[in-house]
């Protein structure tokens, strides 16, 4: 019987397919299906797919409807009870759909497990060892760059990044799917605060490896596309998790980072589109007031121990 449906959002990466494909047929635990989910690719991804592939399920949508798109209508034809997003531009280790699920069932209160990404052109470096969100409103990628040796012990993440990851498909259904305004970027971020909010936990699991090469869609770690868009979702993920008091007790430091970032991204030439990106999140908040998370009094203490941690996380984050 299957237990866990292996979703990948695909545009135009057919480039990346056979690796990718190749290394689930490897896996040590063959208890999962396959669902391709293409964004309408123009190359010849899902041709390549339908004569090489035949196990995997294909899912053409007509356009690209970014990566939260996609992944939602593959998560909405999932039976099993669980759910591992992958992307595309991935080599998962042999154990890695084992290792994952064994790690999220160990933890009675988790709501999703993601593995250790290791970046594919230096296989020495870590890409991200779980996602951390800080008071400055930076969210970062724990452990990028550094050696894969210094992340070998399981633990508890601010969110998992939705690149590798699995999430229980009865916690999905009860706090949402991925917000479908962020098309790309933060989304993942936005799920695991949410699912924070109501008392969940997400869990690291090194024992679950993958290789990322990273930005395989959109080309480059810093690109005008990934910048605006970025910017643009932080100001949205802000607005909805955070009660008002929250947003008001963390403004010094949220207005710090925005205006370290403003810097950042102006050396690099790319200061505009930041600059576009959060006005474009101040509009987005304001057309989708509907979806912001309303306080609840019986979530006081998950509230609180988030900013703990949004300030531990920025210490973090600085050293």
């Amino acid at each position: 019987m299957k237990e866990v449906t292996i979703v990948i959002p695909n545009y135009n990466g057919m480039k990346y397919l056979k690796i990718c494909l190749d290394a689930l047929r490897r896996q040590t635990c063959q208890a999962f299906s396959v669902l391709l989910v293409d964004n309408g690719s123009q190359d010849e991804s899902v041709a390549f797919v339908k004569e090489n592939y035949p196990e995997a399920e294909l899912l053409c949508l007509p356009e690209n409807t970014g990566f939260c798109g996609a992944v939602n209508a593959g998560i909405r034809r999932v039976k099993t009870p669980y759910v591992l997003l992958l992307n595309n531009d991935t080599e998962v280790f042999p154990a890695f759909v084992e290792e994952l699920l064994k790690g999220i069932k160990k933890h009675k209160k988790a709501f999703s497990a993601t593995g250790k990404l290791i970046q594919y052109h230096d296989k020495t470096k870590i890409d991200d060892a779980g996602n951390y969100y800080c008071a400055l409103g930076w969210a970062f990628a724990r452990g990028k760059d550094q050696s894969v040796e210094k992340y070998e012990k399981e633990g508890k993440i601010f969110s998992s990044c939705a690149g590798a990851a699995v999430y229980r498909m009865d916690l999905l259904k009860k706090i949402g799917l991925f917000d479908e305004a962020h098309f790309a970027y933060l989304e993942d971020m936005d799920l695991g605060y949410r699912a924070r909010v109501h008392g969940y936990e997400n869990w690291y699991i090194p024992s679950a490896k993958v290789y990322h090469v990273g930005s395989g869609t959109t080309g480059s770690r810093y690109n005008t596309f990934k910048t605006g868009y970025s910017a643009r979702n932080n100001i949205y993920l802000i607005y909805k998790n955070m009660p008002l008091l929250q947003i008001l007790l963390n403004l010094p430091l949220l207005l710090a980072g925005f205006g370290i970032k403003g810097l950042f991204f102006t050396r690099k030439g790319l200061g505009g589109e930041y600059l576009s990106g959060l006005l474009k999140g101040a509009a987005l908040c304001s057309r989708r007031k509907n979806r912001k998370i309303r306080f609840q009094w019986k979530y006081l203490g998950n509230y609180v121990r988030i900013q703990l941690e949004l300030w531990i996380n920025t210490v973090r984050r600085i050293l």
